[in-house]
C-alpha cells in the first residue's frame, strides 16, 4: 500500500491483475479494501518486458503509438528478510473507500479524520488493518472496517459514498459537531435495514431517526444523491462528468470490467534457436553492430538472457547477425495507422501449416486421420500440446460490461490506466494446450447458400439489427452464418469435453476462425491455459489423439444439442421478434461461462447444427443433420 513508507498488504497472481483485480479495481483483503493504482505509480524498472509484436501493434491502435512495450507486473524474488527491498516492490494500492466504520461503537468517519490508526504487520501482511481509538473488551482497540457502500458511474468513475450529504438530506451543516454512525437493524443485512445516523442532530433510531440506505438505491437515487464528481481514485484525480452515479455495495461484481486483448504466441523460426532469438530481436538488433566481446557482456546482463542461455552465446550471436541482415534486406514497413491488425490470420496460418511444429511455446501435431462419419465435413484435427497465450490490459469499464467483440466499446466508457498517455501496458502470459478442428470449405460453402439457411439468416440478421436499434447503437457488420454455426458447435464441444478431459467447462476457452471469400477460414480452437510455467495436464490433447474417440465425443455433443429441457420455448425462439443476438440457445443448452466465450454468449443457434423439435423451421437447416 502506497504512502511515505510502503506497506505490504497481500499477494495476487499475475493473471489476477489482468482478469479480476487490475488497475482501478477494488481488492477485498481480510481487513482492508484497496484500489489498484494507475501505471504512473508502478515501478516499471522491476516489470519484465514481454515480446509479442502482434499484440503490441493491436494495443497501439487503441492507445496510440507512444506505447513502446508490454510488461509483466513488477516483481522481484523474495528473501527470508521481510525488511529487504523485495517487500517494497510490487503493485501499488491505496486504501479505498476512505470511509471506515468501527466494529464496536459503529463510528463512521474518514480515514483522514484522525479517528483511526493503521496497524501493519510485516510478517503477516494479511493482518494489516485500521483500528479505532475506543476500547473494546480486554482493553483492545477494535478493528475498523471499510464502509459498505461506494458510488460509481458508467464513465468509469468511482467515489466514496457522500455520507454527510446523504445523512443530512443534501443540507450539509457548516457549523457544529456532527458525528456519524452506521447501524444495522435486524439480521438480514439488506440496505433498507442499514441506517446512517448523525449524533449531532440528535437522531435516535428507536424514535425513527437516521436515514435508511434503501433511499440510495432505485428510482430515488437521482434525487437523493449528488452528481458524479468525476473521481478516479486509482489516479488520485478528478475530471468533469455529467453522468448520474449509482450506489454500489462494496465488492459488487459490476464495479470493474477489464478491456483487454489476447493473442497466441506464434513461431517466428523453424528451430528453437531461431524462434528464441526472433522473439527478442527488437532489442538484440541494436547489438548487432557492436564488437562481439562488448555485445556479449551487455546481452548476458539482459533479463531475457535466461531464455537464450541454453544455446550458448556463440550460436546466439551468429543467429543475431543472420536475422539482422534479413531485417535490413526485408520489407518490414509497418501497417498504416488506419489499418486494423489482423490477429486471426497469422494464427490460422500457423495452425493449418502442413508440417508439425515443436517449439517451447508452440507445438502442433497433425492427427493422421479423421473419424469416418465426420470425414465429409471435418478436414483435419491438429493437436496443440503446447501454446502460450499473452493478454494485455488497455482499460476498464464500470457498471456495464463491455460487449467484447459484439459492440465496439465507446472510448468515453473506457477508463484510462494512467493520468497521461501510457508508454507501456501490463500483460500476463499463460501456457496450456488445445485441439484445433479445421472444417472442409466446399460443403460449408454449399450449406451457406442453401435456401433454408438463407431464410434463417434473415431472422438472425433482423434480431441483430433490432438489438442494436434498441440500444441506440450504429449499424455493425453481421458476423455471418458460418460464424454462428462454428460458434454454436464450439459451445457444444466445450460442455462435452469438460466431462471427459477433467477440466471444468469454465476452464476451456474457444477461438473461432470464420471468414468467407478468398482468404476463407473455417475452424475452431478449444484450449485451456494456466499461469503456471508448466501449463496444463494434457487432458484435451489426450482426447484428440484417438480419432474415433474424438468423433464419438462430437456425436454426443450434437445429440445433446437436439433437445433442451427448455424446449419448445428455446427451440422456437425467434431472434427477430425478440430482438436478440441468438436463436435457439439458452443457459440450459448452449450458454457458456464468460471465461470461455469470446462473444459473451451472443450469435448462437443450435438449429444450425442439428434438427430440433421446432416445427416452424425449414427442413434441412442443420449442418450435421
Amino acid at each position: 500500500m502506497t504512502n511515505n513508507d510502503p506497506i505490504r498488504v497481500g499477494e495476487l497472481r499475475t493473471s489476477q491483475l489482468l482478469h479480476t483485480f487490475g488497475i482501478g479495481a477494488l481488492v477485498d483483503l481480510p481487513n482492508l479494501s484497496v484500489v489498484v493504482r494507475g501505471l504512473d505509480a508502478w515501478k516499471s524498472a522491476h516489470a519484465a518486458p514481454l515480446q509479442e509484436d502482434r499484440l503490441l501493434d493491436a494495443v497501439r491502435r487503441k492507445l496510440g503509438p507512444q506505447v513502446k512495450e508490454l510488461r509483466s507486473p513488477p516483481w522481484v524474488p523474495s528473501t527470508a528478510n521481510v525488511f529487504d527491498e523485495w517487500a517494497k516492490i510490487g503493485v501499488p494500492v491505496s486504501a479505498f473507500p476512505r470511509w471506515l466504520r468501527c466494529t464496536k461503537c459503529h463510528r463512521l468517519s474518514s480515514a483522514d479524520s484522525g479517528a483511526f490508526d493503521l496497524i501493519s504487520t510485516p510478517y503477516s501482511p494479511d493482518r494489516t488493518r485500521y483500528v479505532h481509538g475506543c476500547r473494546g473488551e480486554g482493553n483492545r482497540r477494535p478493528a475498523a472496517v471499510p464502509a459498505r457502500f461506494v458510488m460509481a458511474c458508467e464513465a468509469g468513475h468511482l467515489d466514496d459514498f457522500p455520507w454527510v450529504y446523504f445523512a443530512h438530506r443534501g443540507q450539509v451543516p457548516e457549523t457544529g459537531e456532527h458525528t456519524l454512525k452506521l447501524v444495522e437493524q435486524g439480521t438480514t443485512g439488506e440496505a433498507a435495514s442499514v441506517l446512517v445516523i448523525c449524533e449531532g442532530c440528535n437522531d435516535d433510531p428507536h424514535q425513527g431517526g437516521g436515514r435508511s440506505m434503501g433511499e440510495a438505491f432505485g428510482p430515488e437515487n437521482a434525487v437523493n444523491l449528488p452528481r458524479c464528481r468525476g473521481r478516479h481514485p486509482h489516479l488520485a484525480a478528478f475530471e468533469s462528468c455529467d453522468q448520474e452515479p449509482r450506489t454500489m455495495v462494496l465488492g459488487a461484481t459490476n464495479s470493474w470490467f477489464p478491456t483487454q486483448m489476447r493473442v497466441f504466441s506464434l513461431p517466428q523460426g523453424d528451430t528453437a534457436l531461431k524462434d528464441a532469438v526472433a522473439g527478442h530481436m527488437n532489442t538484440l538488433k541494436a547489438m548487432a553492430a557492436l564488437p562481439k566481446d562488448i555485445a556479449e557482456h551487455t546481452i548476458r546482463q539482459m533479463i531475457f538472457w535466461a531464455d537464450l542461455d541454453e544455446f550458448g552465446f556463440d550460436a546466439v550471436w551468429d543467429e543475431v547477425q543472420a536475422q539482422a541482415v534479413d531485417t535490413q534486406s526485408g520489407d518490414t514497413a509497418p501497417p498504416s495507422e488506419d489499418e486494423e491488425v489482423d490477429l486471426a490470420g497469422p494464427e490460422w496460418e500457423a495452425f493449418t501449416r502442413p508440417e508439425d511444429v515443436d517449439l517451447p511455446d508452440f507445438t502442433t501435431k497433425h492427427v493422421g486421420r479423421v473419424a469416418k462419419n465426420h470425414r465429409e465435413r471435418l478436414a483435419e484435427v491438429v493437436l496443440v500440446p503446447r501454446l502460450r497465450v499473452v493478454s494485455a490490459l488497455y482499460g476498464f469499464t464500470r457498471v456495464d460490461a463491455p460487449e467484447f467483440d459484439v459492440v465496439t466499446t465507446d472510448d468515453n466508457r473506457i477508463a484510462p490506466l494512467s493520468a497521461k498517455a501510457p508508454e507501456w501496458v501490463p500483460c500476463a502470459e499463460q501456457r496450456g494446450e488445445g485441439i484445433f478442428l479445421r472444417f472442409a470449405e466446399e460443403p460449408l460453402a454449399a450449406w451457406e447458400s442453401a435456401p433454408a439457411v438463407k431464410e434463417r439468416e434473415k431472422q438472425l440478421i433482423g434480431g441483430h439489427e433490432r438489438w442494436r436499434q434498441a440500444r441506440n447503437l450504429p449499424p455493425a457488420d453481421w458476423p455471418g452464418m458460418r460464424y454462428v454455426l462454428l460458434h454454436s458447435l464450439a459451445h457444444c464441444l466445450i460442455r462435452e469435453l469438460s466431462l471427459e478431459a477433467g477440466y471444468s467447462a469454465s476452464g476451456i476457452a474457444e477461438k473461432v476462425y470464420a471468414r468467407g471469400g478468398t482468404d476463407s477460414m473455417a475452424g475452431i480452437l478449444l484450449y485451456t491455459a494456466a499461469p503456471d510455467s508448466e501449463g496444463t495436464l494434457g487432458g484435451l490433447v489426450a482426447l484428440g489423439t484417438d480419432p474415433d474417440r474424438l468423433g464419438l465425443l462430437i456425436d454426443h455433443a450434437l445429440d445433446a444439442a437436439r433437445l433442451c429441457s427448455s424446449d419448445p420455448l428455446c427451440a422456437e425462439h425467434d431472434p427477430d421478434d425478440h430482438a436478440r443476438l441468438h436463436g435457439a440457445a439458452c443457459h440450459v443448452c448452449l450458454f457458456a461461462s464468460e471465461t470461455s466465450c469470446e462473444r459473451n454468449n451472443h450469435y448462437l443457434d443450435r438449429t444450425l447444427l442439428v434438427d430440433t423439435i421446432s416445427q416452424d423451421l425449414p427442413a434441412g437447416l442443420g449442418y450435421f443433420r
